[in-house]
């Protein structure tokens, strides 16, 4: 039976979520159907540029993503003192993005002098509400798979589910399980031989960083790298150059013999991990770790803190990341 949402995610205890959804039947609904030859591969451009704008309008950060030919993996930021920090009209315009909105709230934003007190006691309550809303990964992951959904079953002229109906998530809960999880995200399409480099590696957020930095500009809808060594708030806790380095070198260590002997990585050793464990980890993410990621100690904290009283894969914590 699966876990309720508030055994999974308790940002108190991490920000950081890997989150994952996949078409029903496991069916190639957004790439090339084998079996007919019908291209669905213009629904991967649909699923970024929805992720693109969500990540404009909630106070989630994404810090990497793929788009798969029938699946997507999403890590994201849950930024709760962002929206703690935004004013009502700020949280009704966020929702208003993606929402109609009650008449109360349209009349609301069209002239503020329009409501009565009462109504404005209304309006503070639906802006709280949705300051929730714009904060939780349930509901930056409805409104990405329901809109994707809608359109490609009026593409195809039919009903019923387009994903399956729960997406998964699993919280990260420290710094190595945070690099391996982006890590493990970024390389999928090569993984899965759809893509033979990072730069042709198409609808993924590495492509997205280095197409940015190929023409010195920040990724405009991704979470930035902590580049100079500053506060960490708001930013990844390391260096996009370390990250690049350490992505590309396990890239090209899954096709030597020996996949030890080409890391030189400085983000390795930061992360304190040997690199058998890193590769080992980056390579089978989903196959050694189906809950919460992080050393044992964090895994015994989130399991306390969001009343589990189960931690999976705590022998592959013990072994890859303590």
């Amino acid at each position: 039976m699966p876990l309720p949402r508030y055994k999974q995610i308790n940002t108190d205890v991490t920000p950081f979520y890997h989150c994952f959804s996949r078409c029903v039947r496991q069916s190639f609904l957004c790439g090339r159907d084998k079996r007919t030859g019908k291209s669905y591969e213009h629904r991967r451009k649909w699923i970024q540029e929805r992720l693109h704008k969500l990540s404009q309008a909630f106070a989630i950060d994404l810090c990497a993503y793929a788009v798969m030919h029938n699946h997507i993996h999403v890590v994201l930021h849950i930024a709760k003192s962002k929206a703690e920090g935004w004013t009502m009209d700020e949280v009704l315009l966020r929702w208003r993005m993606f929402y109609k909105c009650p008449p109360i709230v349209r009349r609301y934003l069209e002239n503020f002098d329009s409501v009565t007190p009462e109504e404005f006691i209304e309006l503070k309550s639906l802006s709280n509400t949705y300051r929730e809303r714009l904060q939780s990964i349930s509901w930056f992951m409805r409104m990405l798979n329901e809109y994707i959904a809608r359109k490609a079953n009026k593409e195809d002229n039919c009903k019923g589910y387009f994903w399956e109906r729960r997406f998964k998530s699993q919280a990260i809960l420290d710094e190595k399980a945070l690099a391996t999880v982006m890590a493990y995200v970024d390389l999928n399409p090569i993984r899965a031989k759809i893509a033979t480099t990072l730069y042709n590696s198409n609808f993924t957020s590495i492509q997205y960083r280095l197409n940015a930095k190929r023409v010195n500009k920040a990724p405009k809808f991704l979470m930035p790298f902590n580049d100079n060594d500053r506060d960490g708030t708001g930013l990844l806790p390391f260096a996009f150059s370390d990250y690049l380095q350490l992505v590309t070198e396990t890239m090209h260590a899954e096709s030597v013999t020996d996949k030890t002997s080409k890391f030189s990585s400085q983000l390795l050793n930061e992360l304190g991990m040997k690199a058998e464990d890193w590769q080992a980890v980056a390579c089978n993410f989903e196959a050694l770790f189906t809950g919460p990621v992080g050393c044992p100690e964090r895994m015994e904290d989130f399991a306390r803190g969001c009343q589990r009283s189960c931690r999976p894969n705590v022998t592959n914590a013990q072994r890859y990341l303590s």
